[in-house]
Order: C-alpha cells, then structure tokens, then sequence
C-alpha cells in the first residue's frame, strides 16, 4: 500500500527523539526503578478551583458541542491578559481556544504557510516544529544560535537566513529547550526584519509566566507587530494542565477567523467543560503561576548546583521554563549515546537535545518537573555516572 508524501514531511529527527523517553515511561510502568526527566509534564494536580470548576459544569450536563472558537468568556479573560501584558486593546475576536499550542502552532502553521515558501526558525528549536511547519510544505531554514554565545539570538544568522522567498519566522520565548529569554533589544530585531521583509511572526510564549530573573516581554508588544505576530499561549506549563489540552492563538482577527475554519474541520471545537476549568485558570493566572514559579526556582537552582560541580559536564542555567541544558562533550560521548547509557545504567532519562537542532549537538536535555527528592536522586545518578566515565568524583 502506498501513503501520502505528507507522512514522511512529518517524520524525522525530532520525532524519534521521544523513543528514549518512551521506553522509560514503558519500564515505569513495568515497575521498574526509574526517574523520568525526558518530559516536561508537573508533578502538581491541577489545582483544586479548576478541577472543581470542569467537574461543575459536567455534572450540569455540559457535555454537548460548544463554540468552535472557545467560549466567548474564555476569549474575552484571554484577550484582558493580553490586553495587560502588551499595554493595548486586544479584543475576543483577536483570540481563538484550541487544543493546546501544539496544535495551535499546527493551525498557524496552515493558515500561513504553502508550498514553495521559507520559514526561518531560530535553531535550537521545540523538536515537534519541524513536522509541524514542514506538514504545510514549506521548507525550514535555521538561523543558528551558537552554544558558545549561550544559544542567544545571533542577528547576522537570522538576517542572512532570510530570502525572497520567506514568508514568516518561527520561534519560542522563553525557548525550549535552552531557557534563553530573549530581552526587548533582541526582540526589537527580529520586529525590524519582520516589517523590513513584510514577514509573520509566529511566538510560542507557553513558559512566559516561569521566567525567573528577566521580566518577559511580548513580541507583540512592540510597535509594528500589532497584525503581523501571532502568539501562542498554554495553561499546560503553568497551570500544570498538560492533559487537559488546552491553548490558543492571539492574532490579528482576520486571521483568527481562518484559523476557526480550520478548527472547524479539525476538531469542532473543545469540550464545554474543558473550557469552564480554563476560564476559572485564566482568571486566576497570577494566583496560580506565582506559586509554582516559586517551586521550579527553588528546584532549578538544586539541579544546577548538584550538578555544576560535576568534572566532564557543565550545565546551563535556564532563564525560564522547566528544563537544563548540560553540556556533555568533556565525557567523550555523543549526546545520544549518553543519554542512552545513563538511562539503560542508572535508570534516569533525559533527552538528546541534538534532536532539537545541531547547534544542541553534545548537550542532554533534563527536566525539573519532579520533587526535590526526586531530582536529588536523579542528580546523584547523573553525577555517579559521569564521574565513572571521567574516572573523577563529583563534589
């Protein structure tokens, strides 16, 4: 039997990357000792209000088809976060609920996107946008951000990366998986070649409220990207709400309303009761966020010190987010190799991150979305490990 070309335009690197992780979800659940780090998944529950709200509201009957584009309450306390963030009028129908940024990257990604057209996407890169961008038929071109420059945007590599036939740049901030927080200056950058080439931008901004020591600022918030940058936002991170697939896009309204064409074909909207838990989450977004900021800090900052006195490896510390990059060349062996042996001799996994992009070629990808007791065992693993292969004891 023969399938689509579509199928092999949405395979690749970034896809088999899951394959470690996979196979130690799978010796977890046959009981064996493991600690996964490969995923970014909170080990909270939803709080207590929002769960309440979605059982509410089943237990009402709200179980039929609802607003394809998302409740008009749920658009509306979306679009008044916005509105706070970026300092403007941002209205309901500049917003669209969809189920969660994945998808709504995918639903960008068609609505803007054809055959024929260039996306520049800032490299490291979320592993799933390769599929994501290249199921449009548009073809990827990386602008590297260098390891040695602690992978912060390189503006000669954005700038030359771009060409005639570009049509929008792609990119996350915070980024995952490098927890870089691009400030306003380089932001302002990608804004100028934006309007210079009469691009899109597309911002994936789901870890904006888990940035650490930097203020998050919005690419949309600065003048002249009112109607060309399209942001991305997820209760999944940080409402701890990764199976309740919930997110959206914030856009210029016109093309909201393609994307609700989109969504009509696709999904025909989201459960009623998902949407009522999402609500009472969006309205108390500062409520919930502050707190589990906190939490991922205090455990961000006990993977980077156990680890930072480790001899053969050195590690990153994240602006945001939920992961650490550590950089595992001075062991002697690939990042994937390593991330295979530590987890086949230690029962610890964490990620490949070459498979986010080359400039990530020698570093793993670790959470730290577990408790500190937890993440202090996978850290005394990760450094027994490491000092047998470098014949040193870390500190």
């Amino acid at each position: 039997m023969r399938f689509s070309p579509f199928v092999e335009r949405i395979a690749g690197h970034g896809v088999a990357a899951w394959d470690i992780h996979h196979a130690a979800f799978q010796a977890q659940r046959d009981g064996q000792d493991v600690i996964i780090l490969s995923i970014g998944d909170p080990d909270f529950a939803t709080p207590q209000f929002i769960t309440d709200a979605a059982i509410n509201a089943l237990r009402g009957g709200d179980t039929h088809y609802a607003d394809i584009p998302g409740r008009p309450k749920l658009r509306q306390a979306i679009a008044a976060r916005y509105a706070a963030r970026l300092g403007r009028e941002v209205d309901a129908q500049n917003v669209i609920a969809v189920a969660g940024a994945q998808n709504a990257l995918f639903i960008a990604s068609l609505c803007l996107l054809q055959a024929g057209d260039e996306v520049v996407v800032l490299d490291p890169m979320y592993v799933t946008y390769e599929a994501t961008l290249r199921a449009s038929g548009a073809t990827l071109v990386r602008a590297i951000c260098d390891a040695d420059s602690g992978f912060r945007l390189n503006p000669q590599n954005l700038s030359d990366a771009i060409t005639e036939r570009t049509r929008a740049i792609f990119l996350s901030n915070p980024n995952n998986p490098t927890g870089v927080v691009l400030d306003r200056e380089e932001l302002q950058i990608i804004a100028d070649l934006a309007i210079a080439h009469d691009l899109w931008v597309v911002v994936d901004e789901v870890y904006e409220s888990l940035c650490y020591e930097r203020e998050h600022v919005s690419l949309a918030s600065l003048r002249g990207m009112e109607k060309r940058c399209v942001a991305v936002g997820s209760l999944s991170k940080s409402h701890a709400m990764t199976g309740w697939r919930i997110g959206w896009l914030m856009a210029d309204a016109e093309l909201i309303g393609h994307a609700e064409n989109l969504a009509l074909s696709m999904l025909y909207g989201l459960p009623g009761f998902v949407m009522e838990g999402a609500l009472a989450a969006v309205l108390a977004h500062d409520q919930v966020t502050g707190g589990m900021r906190d939490t991922y800090r205090r455990r961000r900052d006990l993977v980077v010190r156990r680890l930072s006195d480790c001899q053969g490896i050195a590690v990153l510390e994240p602006g945001a987010g939920m992961f650490v990059l550590v950089d595992v060349r001075g062991t002697g062996l690939t990042s994937l190799e390593f991330a295979w042996r530590l987890f086949r001799e230690t029962g610890v996994s964490v990620l490949d991150a070459a498979a986010f992009g080359e400039p990530a070629q020698g570093f793993v990808r670790l959470s730290f979305t577990l408790g500190e007791a937890q993440l202090a065992e996978a850290c005394e693993r990760i450094a027994g490990f490491v000092g047998g292969l470098v014949g040193r004891r870390c500190r």
